[in-house]
């Protein structure tokens, strides 16, 4: 293939680029062969801003479409050509744990953040984590991602998820209504927005904890103001599990 046109890096002056780039649609067609490998995404970004910002309008939004169609599907169907935040971010959430720090949102423990092979995102179980007046939101949630025998703790999960047009959305109002507070220091690892504490705000049912197989007053989730959800839960024991799972 003879290439006749380079587009020179327009974002900045100290860019190394200086012999321009190649066109967006050979680099597309370059990552469509890697099957959008998120780790070629991320280092490609770390070049210049011109692959930084064509990693974020396309080739990560090409990559949460191949993980998980159907869901990309949804999220836009409401005539959006975007997602809240933006499509790194939620190609991030798809395949991060973020874990927790001591001083943080989960200020109990300390597990570092990790990428994860593979995880299942839920539109069904998302409605177990709302409140029955908000139950017409539409709430993707992934199964919790198992950190065992954490010593006082337990056996910890973390879940994640995000909202579909959380702007609109009557999590949001309610949030707003009840005069909830953005936590003053700690922000979403994912897009970097403020988080509004589901917990403070006292709208977290009990059916989260029967879903999450864990301890009723030991689920604890965020929200951020671009609808990402991250969670903390302590799992009961796997003798526990059959009798929690009746009350679902």
């Amino acid at each position: 293939m003879i290439l006749t046109k380079q587009y020179r890096c327009i974002h900045s002056t100290s860019c190394q680029c200086t012999k321009g780039h190649l066109s967006e649609d050979v680099v597309f067609l370059v990552f469509q062969q890697l099957n959008w490998n998120p780790k070629m995404i991320a280092t490609l970004s770390c070049v210049c801003k011109w692959f930084d910002d064509l990693a974020k309008r396309v080739l990560w939004k090409e990559f949460c479409r191949t993980r998980a169609p159907k869901m990309m599907l949804d999220l836009q169907s409401s005539g959006s050509h975007s997602v809240d935040g933006n499509w790194r971010a939620l190609g991030k959430l798809l395949i991060y744990c973020s874990g927790c720090k001591k001083g943080g949102l989960f200020n109990s423990i300390q597990i570092p953040g990790h990428f994860v092979y593979r995880t299942r995102f839920s539109r069904t179980s998302g409605k177990s984590f709302l409140l029955p007046q908000c139950r017409t939101d539409v709430l993707y949630v992934s199964d919790p991602c198992e950190h065992l025998d954490q010593g006082e703790e337990g056996d910890v999960g973390f879940f994640r998820g995000v909202f579909k047009s959380f702007s609109t959305s009557k999590v949001r109002q309610m949030l707003i209504k009840r005069g909830a507070k953005l936590h003053p220091t700690e922000v979403c690892p994912y897009c970097k927005a403020k988080l509004w504490s589901m917990l403070q705000a006292k709208m977290i049912p009990q059916s989260a904890s029967c879903r999450l197989v864990a301890y009723e007053d030991c689920v604890e989730y965020y929200v951020c103001l671009n609808g990402h959800v991250l969670g903390i839960c302590t799992l009961l024991p796997l003798s526990d599990s059959e009798e929690a799972s009746e009350f679902e």
